[in-house]
């Protein structure tokens, strides 16, 4: 299965789902932030943060209000 499967996959699971998802792969990063150098570290975000960027310039994703991104996460923890 390829990471763009994975990604389609997943952007069907239901919000909740998606949010569970979200933060089991965070805190998996988080285990491998401790097997990097500070150096190492920065700069796989740095490559995520532009291919992001790269995407949203394409138009392959749309930005989300940051009002709503709140209210989301807001509801989530409720």
């Amino acid at each position: 299965m390829t990471t763009e499967e994975i990604i389609a996959a997943a952007l069907k699971l239901d919000h909740k789902e998606r949010a569970r998802l979200a933060g089991r792969l965070l805190r998996s990063l988080d285990e491998e932030e401790e097997k990097l150098s500070p150096a190492e570290f920065e700069a796989l975000w740095l490559e995520e943060a532009e291919r992001r960027l790269e995407e949203w310039e394409q138009g392959k994703v749309e930005g989300i209000p940051g009002g709503k991104v709140m209210k989301e996460f807001r509801d989530l923890l409720a």
